[in-house]
């Protein structure tokens, strides 16, 4: 690995954490001394890279720093076309099929000549699905919901075929081959619950902000999940 690929994959590592990180453990994941690390972490300070930290407390790039734009391996454009493909081909929200779109065309513009033959080139295909995916009504309103942290209204079908009403805070998507669902704390049942997206019969939009963070709700989720996972 050349040094500038090794600096800008101990930027690509610090992003990754939101915490100090021991500098063993950076040249650990690097394959390198920690005098070499030492040595790029001040060279990159004083490249202008915002980290913080020193040897012995650990290290952590500010919020906000910016990387060098497009930047790609061979294998990091692979990942990003072949993913924007499969949303493009397989999903069944029209806007995200287009932003996908939108996407790959503005990496494609702006990335330097080799890399642009790499992407336009690119040889990892998307099968067809089993059936054609049906666009769904309710996806892009559920990720906006998500994004603002908003309740919603909502009409469901159970798998028993009762209708219900309910006031969720939705706050996670789950893509899977033939169902998606969206994770949410259903006020009714003072509960997480999850809900197929494809018994949802209708949305209102209630203009209230839910009181808890997203964030906050994810990990209580996924606590929950851990717990259910290990008694299986």
């Amino acid at each position: 690995m050349s040094r500038a690929a090794r600096l800008l994959e101990l930027l690509q590592v610090l992003r990754r954490h939101r915490q100090p990180v021991a500098g063993a453990a950076l040249a650990q994941q690097l394959g390198i001394s920690l005098r070499t690390l030492y040595r790029d972490i001040a060279s990159l300070q004083a490249q202008g890279a915002a980290i913080e930290g020193e040897a012995g407390l650990g290290y952590l790039l500010k919020p906000g720093f910016v990387l060098p734009p497009l930047m790609f391996t061979a294998e990091e454009l692979e990942a990003l076309v072949l993913g924007s493909r499969w949303v493009i081909k397989r999903g069944k929200d029209a806007r995200l099929a287009e932003a996908a779109r939108r996407a790959l065309d503005k990496i494609s513009a702006v990335l330097p000549a080799e890399a642009r033959h790499q992407l336009d080139s690119h040889a990892l295909l998307v099968g067809p699905a089993p059936a054609e995916p049906a666009e769904s009504p309710w996806l892009a309103r559920l990720r906006a919901a998500i994004r603002d942290e908003q309740i919603l209204g909502l009409t469901y079908r159970d798998l028993k075929g009762r209708l219900s009403e309910r006031r969720i805070w939705p706050f996670a998507l789950g893509y899977f081959e033939q169902v998606e669902l969206v994770v949410a704390w259903c006020e009714q049942r003072q509960a997480l619950r999850n809900f197929r997206v494809d018994h949802i019969q209708a949305l209102q939009d209630t203009g209230q902000r839910y009181p808890r963070p997203r964030q906050a709700l994810l990990k209580e989720w996924q606590a929950q999940e851990k717990i259910a996972a290990a008694r299986n």
